[in-house]
Protein backbone atom coordinates (compact mmCIF):
# COMPACT_ATOMS: atom_id res chain seq x y z
CA UNK A 1 0.00 0.00 0.00
CA UNK A 2 1.45 3.37 -0.73
CA UNK A 3 1.70 5.42 2.02
CA UNK A 4 -0.26 8.96 2.16
CA UNK A 5 2.88 11.24 1.51
CA UNK A 6 3.43 9.00 -1.53
CA UNK A 7 -0.11 9.37 -2.55
CA UNK A 8 0.18 12.86 -2.44
CA UNK A 9 3.46 13.41 -3.78
CA UNK A 10 1.90 11.63 -7.02
CA UNK A 11 -0.85 13.90 -7.09
CA UNK A 12 0.89 17.13 -7.02
CA UNK A 13 3.39 16.20 -9.78
CA UNK A 14 0.26 14.81 -11.45
CA UNK A 15 -1.19 18.49 -11.34
CA UNK A 16 1.91 20.57 -11.37
CA UNK A 17 3.63 19.14 -14.85
CA UNK A 18 1.79 20.07 -17.50
CA UNK A 19 1.35 18.82 -21.23
CA UNK A 20 4.29 20.92 -22.28
CA UNK A 21 6.89 19.06 -20.24
CA UNK A 22 8.62 15.65 -20.89
CA UNK A 23 8.64 13.40 -17.07
CA UNK A 24 11.08 11.55 -16.28
CA UNK A 25 11.27 7.40 -15.68
CA UNK A 26 9.02 7.39 -13.72
CA UNK A 27 15.88 30.33 6.34
CA UNK A 28 13.46 32.92 7.47
CA UNK A 29 9.56 31.96 7.81
CA UNK A 30 7.94 34.44 5.44
CA UNK A 31 5.75 36.99 7.05
CA UNK A 32 2.44 35.98 8.93
CA UNK A 33 3.77 32.56 9.08
CA UNK A 34 5.50 31.53 12.13
CA UNK A 35 8.26 28.95 12.33
CA UNK A 36 6.42 25.63 13.06
CA UNK A 37 7.05 23.65 16.32
CA UNK A 38 9.48 21.04 17.23
CA UNK A 39 8.27 17.66 16.12
CA UNK A 40 7.61 16.54 19.82
CA UNK A 41 4.57 14.48 21.21
CA UNK A 42 3.82 17.84 23.34
CA UNK A 43 4.22 20.29 20.52
CA UNK A 44 3.13 18.75 17.21
CA UNK A 45 -0.39 17.86 16.48
CA UNK A 46 -0.35 13.65 16.17
CA UNK A 47 -1.70 13.76 12.73
CA UNK A 48 1.11 16.31 11.09
CA UNK A 49 3.68 14.06 13.38
CA UNK A 50 2.62 11.01 11.11
CA UNK A 51 2.73 12.99 7.64
CA UNK A 52 6.45 14.11 8.88
CA UNK A 53 7.29 10.22 9.28
CA UNK A 54 6.21 9.63 5.85
CA UNK A 55 8.57 12.24 4.38
CA UNK A 56 6.37 15.65 4.56
CA UNK A 57 8.32 18.76 5.54
CA UNK A 58 6.69 20.90 7.58
CA UNK A 59 7.81 24.64 7.32
CA UNK A 60 5.50 27.16 8.98
CA UNK A 61 2.35 27.41 10.73
CA UNK A 62 -0.19 29.80 9.83
CA UNK A 63 -3.77 31.24 10.85
CA UNK A 64 -6.43 29.44 9.67
CA UNK A 65 -10.73 30.07 10.58
CA UNK A 66 -12.87 28.16 12.38
CA UNK A 67 -10.43 26.86 15.24
CA UNK A 68 -8.49 25.29 12.59
CA UNK A 69 -4.83 25.82 12.78
CA UNK A 70 -2.86 25.63 9.19
CA UNK A 71 0.72 24.29 8.37
CA UNK A 72 2.51 25.05 5.63
CA UNK A 73 4.40 22.32 3.95
CA UNK A 74 6.34 20.87 1.15
CA UNK A 75 6.21 17.16 0.03
CA UNK A 76 9.17 16.41 -2.81
CA UNK A 77 9.64 20.22 -2.97
CA UNK A 78 5.63 20.67 -3.12
CA UNK A 79 3.82 23.08 -1.36
CA UNK A 80 1.07 21.16 0.60
CA UNK A 81 -1.32 22.86 2.90
CA UNK A 82 -2.70 20.58 6.09
CA UNK A 83 -5.25 21.99 8.78
CA UNK A 84 -5.48 20.52 12.08
CA UNK A 85 -8.84 20.10 13.87
CA UNK A 86 -9.55 21.78 17.26
CA UNK A 87 -9.14 18.21 18.61
CA UNK A 88 -5.64 18.26 17.58
CA UNK A 89 -6.13 14.46 16.09
CA UNK A 90 -7.25 14.91 12.69
CA UNK A 91 -6.22 17.01 9.74
CA UNK A 92 -7.41 18.15 6.43
CA UNK A 93 -4.99 17.82 3.76
CA UNK A 94 -6.03 19.77 0.71
CA UNK A 95 -7.29 23.69 -0.55
CA UNK A 96 -9.57 25.48 1.90
CA UNK A 97 -11.63 27.50 0.04
CA UNK A 98 -14.49 30.51 1.77
CA UNK A 99 -18.17 30.90 0.99
CA UNK A 100 -17.01 33.15 -1.89
CA UNK A 101 -14.85 30.67 -4.16
CA UNK A 102 -11.17 32.20 -2.58
CA UNK A 103 -8.69 29.55 -2.29
CA UNK A 104 -6.89 30.28 1.33
CA UNK A 105 -4.28 27.93 1.08
CA UNK A 106 -2.71 29.87 -1.65
CA UNK A 107 -1.04 33.16 -0.19
CA UNK A 108 0.61 31.23 2.62
CA UNK A 109 1.83 28.52 0.66
CA UNK A 110 2.92 30.66 -1.90
CA UNK A 111 5.14 32.09 0.61
CA UNK A 112 6.43 29.28 2.12
CA UNK A 113 7.16 27.32 -1.60
CA UNK A 114 9.04 31.27 -2.44
CA UNK A 115 11.22 30.91 0.75
CA UNK A 116 11.87 27.25 0.24
CA UNK A 117 13.00 27.98 -3.59
CA UNK A 118 15.69 30.71 -2.39
CA UNK A 119 17.62 27.84 -0.92
CA UNK A 120 18.02 25.89 -3.91
CA UNK A 121 19.57 28.68 -5.95
CA UNK A 122 23.14 28.50 -4.79
CA UNK A 123 22.98 24.58 -5.63
CA UNK A 124 21.96 25.42 -9.09
CA UNK A 125 24.85 27.73 -9.50
CA UNK A 126 27.19 24.64 -8.18
CA UNK A 127 25.91 22.17 -10.71
CA UNK A 128 26.89 21.19 -14.06
CA UNK A 129 25.66 23.80 -16.49
CA UNK A 130 25.98 24.75 -19.80
CA UNK A 131 26.37 28.61 -20.29
CA UNK A 132 23.83 29.96 -23.33
CA UNK A 133 23.82 33.44 -24.13
CA UNK A 134 25.88 36.02 -22.72
CA UNK A 135 27.62 36.45 -19.82
CA UNK A 136 26.72 39.74 -19.21
CA UNK A 137 23.20 39.21 -19.23
CA UNK A 138 20.83 41.01 -16.95
CA UNK A 139 19.35 37.71 -16.42
CA UNK A 140 19.83 34.17 -15.28
CA UNK A 141 17.59 31.20 -16.09
CA UNK A 142 18.91 27.65 -15.12
CA UNK A 143 16.89 24.64 -16.94
CA UNK A 144 17.28 21.51 -16.39
CA UNK A 145 17.66 19.80 -19.76
CA UNK A 146 17.41 16.28 -21.22
CA UNK A 147 18.96 16.31 -24.63
CA UNK A 148 16.24 14.19 -26.37
CA UNK A 149 13.54 16.45 -24.67
CA UNK A 150 10.98 17.80 -27.61
CA UNK A 151 9.89 20.45 -24.54
CA UNK A 152 13.48 21.40 -24.13
CA UNK A 153 14.21 21.93 -27.33
CA UNK A 154 10.63 24.20 -27.74
CA UNK A 155 12.34 25.96 -25.36
CA UNK A 156 15.44 27.05 -26.81
CA UNK A 157 13.23 27.51 -29.63
CA UNK A 158 11.03 30.48 -28.24
CA UNK A 159 13.88 31.99 -25.78
CA UNK A 160 16.03 32.50 -28.80
CA UNK A 161 15.19 36.51 -29.06
CA UNK A 162 16.09 37.05 -25.63
CA UNK A 163 19.45 34.97 -25.57
CA UNK A 164 20.71 36.06 -28.84
CA UNK A 165 19.92 39.84 -28.04
CA UNK A 166 22.24 39.56 -25.07
CA UNK A 167 19.25 39.92 -22.15
CA UNK A 168 19.02 36.33 -21.34
CA UNK A 169 21.76 33.89 -19.89
CA UNK A 170 20.19 29.99 -19.83
CA UNK A 171 22.46 28.05 -17.60
CA UNK A 172 21.36 24.55 -18.87
CA UNK A 173 22.01 21.76 -16.20
CA UNK A 174 22.35 18.83 -18.36
CA UNK A 175 20.67 15.20 -17.08
CA UNK A 176 19.64 11.74 -18.52
CA UNK A 177 16.16 11.17 -17.40
CA UNK A 178 14.36 10.30 -20.78
CA UNK A 179 15.58 7.90 -23.28
CA UNK A 180 18.43 5.25 -23.46
CA UNK A 181 20.60 7.86 -24.90
CA UNK A 182 19.49 10.36 -23.00
CA UNK A 183 22.69 10.09 -20.59
CA UNK A 184 25.25 9.63 -23.65
CA UNK A 185 24.09 12.56 -25.35
CA UNK A 186 24.74 14.41 -22.15
CA UNK A 187 27.75 13.10 -21.06
CA UNK A 188 28.93 13.96 -24.84
CA UNK A 189 27.86 17.64 -24.51
CA UNK A 190 29.69 18.37 -20.67
CA UNK A 191 32.96 16.29 -22.22
CA UNK A 192 32.88 18.63 -25.36
CA UNK A 193 36.15 21.05 -25.95
CA UNK A 194 33.22 23.82 -26.06
CA UNK A 195 30.07 22.54 -24.49
CA UNK A 196 28.17 25.54 -25.27
CA UNK A 197 28.71 24.32 -29.39
CA UNK A 198 28.12 20.86 -28.40
CA UNK A 199 24.56 21.81 -27.32
CA UNK A 200 23.94 24.35 -29.45
CA UNK A 201 24.85 21.58 -32.58
CA UNK A 202 22.43 18.92 -29.85
CA UNK A 203 19.69 21.87 -30.73
CA UNK A 204 20.19 22.95 -34.27
CA UNK A 205 20.13 19.45 -35.65
CA UNK A 206 17.11 18.15 -33.47
CA UNK A 207 15.40 15.41 -34.84
CA UNK A 208 18.11 14.13 -37.22
CA UNK A 209 19.63 12.06 -34.02
CA UNK A 210 17.92 8.51 -32.38
CA UNK A 211 15.45 9.96 -30.11
CA UNK A 212 15.73 13.36 -30.76
CA UNK A 213 18.82 15.39 -30.10
CA UNK A 214 21.24 15.88 -32.58
CA UNK A 215 24.32 15.23 -31.23
CA UNK A 216 25.92 11.95 -31.64
CA UNK A 217 27.10 10.28 -28.80
CA UNK A 218 30.64 9.69 -28.41
CA UNK A 219 31.61 6.20 -28.08
CA UNK A 220 34.08 6.22 -25.85
CA UNK A 221 32.70 8.56 -23.06
CA UNK A 222 34.88 10.00 -20.40
CA UNK A 223 33.62 9.25 -16.43
CA UNK A 224 34.20 12.79 -15.11
CA UNK A 225 31.53 13.55 -17.63
CA UNK A 226 29.32 10.65 -16.89
CA UNK A 227 29.83 11.63 -13.27
CA UNK A 228 28.67 15.33 -13.77
CA UNK A 229 24.99 14.07 -15.40
CA UNK A 230 24.84 11.78 -12.75
CA UNK A 231 25.25 14.70 -10.37
CA UNK A 232 23.05 16.33 -12.46
CA UNK A 233 20.08 13.97 -12.11
CA UNK A 234 20.59 13.42 -8.50
CA UNK A 235 20.26 17.42 -7.74
CA UNK A 236 17.06 17.40 -10.19
CA UNK A 237 15.74 14.75 -8.13
CA UNK A 238 16.55 15.83 -4.84
CA UNK A 239 14.46 18.96 -5.49
CA UNK A 240 11.37 17.19 -6.25
CA UNK A 241 11.71 18.21 -9.83
CA UNK A 242 9.89 15.63 -12.16
CA UNK A 243 10.22 17.13 -15.82
CA UNK A 244 12.35 18.33 -17.90
CA UNK A 245 12.23 21.32 -19.09
CA UNK A 246 12.14 22.55 -15.42
CA UNK A 247 12.74 26.51 -15.54
CA UNK A 248 14.33 28.33 -12.63
CA UNK A 249 14.76 32.24 -12.03
CA UNK A 250 14.66 35.08 -9.87
CA UNK A 251 11.59 37.67 -10.89
CA UNK A 252 11.40 41.07 -10.61
CA UNK A 253 10.90 40.86 -6.50
CA UNK A 254 14.89 38.76 -6.16
CA UNK A 255 12.21 35.85 -5.76
CA UNK A 256 13.30 32.57 -6.70
CA UNK A 257 10.12 30.93 -9.22
CA UNK A 258 9.98 27.54 -10.72
CA UNK A 259 8.00 26.30 -13.80
CA UNK A 260 7.81 22.70 -14.69
CA UNK A 261 7.00 22.83 -18.87
CA UNK A 262 7.52 25.32 -21.47
CA UNK A 263 6.14 28.95 -19.68
CA UNK A 264 3.60 30.34 -21.60
CA UNK A 265 3.16 34.04 -22.86
CA UNK A 266 3.11 36.11 -19.96
CA UNK A 267 4.59 33.55 -17.41
CA UNK A 268 7.62 33.65 -20.35
CA UNK A 269 8.14 37.41 -20.38
CA UNK A 270 8.60 37.05 -16.44
CA UNK A 271 10.90 34.02 -16.98
CA UNK A 272 12.86 35.89 -19.06
CA UNK A 273 12.75 39.12 -17.43
CA UNK A 274 10.76 41.33 -19.98
CA UNK A 275 8.94 41.51 -23.20
CA UNK A 276 10.71 39.89 -26.31
CA UNK A 277 13.22 41.92 -27.48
Amino acid sequence: MKSLATTLAVTALATLVPLTACGANDDTSPSNTAPASGSTKNSTPAPVTALEKQGVTVDGKFKAPNGLTGYAATIRNHPLAIYVMPDGQHAIVGTLIDAEGNDLSAEPLQRVASSQYQKIWPKLKSSHWVANGSNDAKQVVYEFVDANCPYCHKFWQASRPWVEAGKVQVREIVVGILTPTSMAKGATILAARDPAAALMKNERQYNRGEGGGGITPLKNIPSEAKNKVEANNQLMQSLGFSATPTIVYRDDSGDVQVVQGVPQSDAMTAAMGGPKP
